[in-house]
């Protein structure tokens, strides 16, 4: 009879891994090329200033969800710390729409793959089908799901190995652009001095550019629900999330200095723009074509280093709430050979599949990309929001003896405050005295925040039945299995 796993892989992995965990879930080489440059038409050749703005703001919910960390081991990750710091209904909702975020991982990354592959292959070889993108997209979900199929020690060493890669390039070419811009290197690009956007100068230039960086960040908890998996888990995932918000902010900043000075502060307002879209690839192409074939490896990388870690955090939090009760208890089946989430896995390789080429079949790979990166955006920050108000409740309620003004009160607060402005661009909500830089989201990129606007009535319907016929179903949420 053959051995039934109930447990994950206890002590599989270390502090590399789930800092590489984190660090992949962030993607820096994909945030760099795609995510960053979107804020440069807002805060102009003052993006890094913009870049360091956004880094501090999210480095207060990293240390409200590394000191929750610290105490609460747990694959329920943000879920079981909601439900533990304020209400187990609150966690239920946070796990049910973190459980969404995570699922559009794949399908996401895996669309910019297949677009990314199929469109610079054309740029080379002109006979080359842009058609072809869904070749890719299919190919690369398919990979990423075996490789945590085969357990956490494999897909976590992988997705290392990987982001170690997609680092090593883009701080090599930054470096290069740097040495290459000579006398045109200045520190006024951390300033207000360059945000020349029209109609956004000075410093609402730098605070509206910095909405559209948190997307680059969006990841960094995700060493999180590694708990179980993790040695010495009260220790390595704190130290995990916040050596990977530091190291990428670090990255971050300095990647887009090199690219503003290297493409001139006073025209950064079109980087985005440049090079048909693809500002990085040109950047690397005026170096040699080295250079290019390295950003195409790296952007690679980064997206199967992304989805890996992904895959990783939705199998971990529906494991969890399966056992919890809360989602199916199937979901909680784990693969007796690798100690893998099986069913959990089956249904992200069902949905990053059905999602990502269904949606890029009807609207194109790149429109369906932004669908999909809207829906996730505006759920992801709710629940970093929820989360820093769990720190505080978390502190208060079961170890005030502990609770310290600055980390638990005042910078879970400042933490909250930060993200409204990234939550109301996400969602489209428009006409704000002061943020005239959030505006109505066009159809279809609209469609995702709608999307996932039904998916959480859905879990708060779910959640109202639970009550009704398991009540101890929602109270298992705030358990934690050490």
């Amino acid at each position: 009879m053959s051995e039934v796993a109930t447990e994950l892989d206890r002590n599989a992995i270390g502090l590399r891994e789930v800092v590489f965990q984190s660090i992949c879930s962030m993607a820096p080489g994909a945030a760099i090329a795609a995510s960053i440059p979107f804020g440069s038409p807002l805060a102009g050749g003052a993006l890094p200033l913009a870049v360091i703005f956004a880094f501090i703001g999210i480095l207060f919910t990293a240390s409200s969800i590394g000191q929750l960390a610290k105490h609460i081991p747990s694959s329920g990750s943000v879920g079981t710390y909601s439900a533990i710091g304020l209400r187990p209904w609150v966690g239920f909702l946070v796990g049910w729409g973190y459980a969404a975020v995570e699922v559009l991982i794949v399908p996401l990354v895996m669309l910019q793959l297949g677009y990314t592959v199929a469109g610079e292959w054309n740029s080379k070889v002109h006979s080359f089908p842009l058609g072809s993108w869904w070749v890719f997209t299919a190919v690369g979900t398919l990979l990423v799901c075996y490789l945590v199929w085969l357990g956490i020690r494999t897909s976590a060493k992988t997705a290392t190995i990987l982001g170690f890669i997609e680092i090593g390039v883009f701080t090599l070419l930054s470096m290069v652009l740097i040495f290459k811009a000579g006398g045109h290197n200045t520190l006024a690009t951390f300033t207000p001095k360059y945000a020349n956007a029209p109609g956004f100068k000075g410093w609402s230039g730098v605070i509206a550019g910095s909405v559209f960086t948190l997307l680059a960040f969006s990841g960094f908890e995700a060493a999180a629900p590694m708990a179980e998996e993790t040695k010495d888990p009260k220790r390595n995932i704190p130290r995990a999330i916040m050596i990977a918000t530091v190291s990428i902010g670090v990255l971050y900043a300095f990647s887009t200095y090199a690219a503003d000075v290297a493409y001139g502060p006073t025209k950064f307002t079109g980087f985005a723009a440049s090079a048909n879209g693809v500002p990085w690839d040109g950047l690397a192409n005026s170096v040699s074509i080295v250079f290019w074939a390295l950003v195409l490896i790296a952007i690679i990388n980064s997206t199967l280093a992304n989805a890996i870690a992904g895959t990783n955090v939705f199998t971990r939090t529906a494991f969890a709430f399966g056992r919890a009760g809360v989602f199916p208890k199937s979901l909680a089946k784990l693969n007796a050979r690798h100690r893998s989430p099986q069913n959990a896995l089956i249904l992200q390789l069902v949905m990053g599949l059905v999602i990502g080429l269904l949606l890029g079949w009807k609207y194109g790979p790149t429109e369906a990309f932004g669908i999909v990166a809207t829906g996730l955006v505006v759920i992801v920050v709710l629940v970093y929001a929820v989360t820093n108000l769990a720190c505080i409740g978390y502190f208060t309620k079961h170890r005030r003896e502990e609770r310290h003004l600055g980390l638990h009160i005042v910078i879970p607060i400042l933490g909250f405050l930060f993200l409204i402005p990234g939550f109301l661009n996400a969602a489209g909500v428009s006409g704000i005295p002061g943020l005239k830089f959030i505006v109505a989201l066009p159809t279809p990129l609209s469609y995702g925040a709608w999307a996932m606007g039904v998916w959480m009535v859905v879990g708060l319907v779910s959640l109202l039945v639970l009550q009704n016929r398991s009540p101890e179903a929602v109270e298992a949420v705030a358990l934690v299995h050490e």
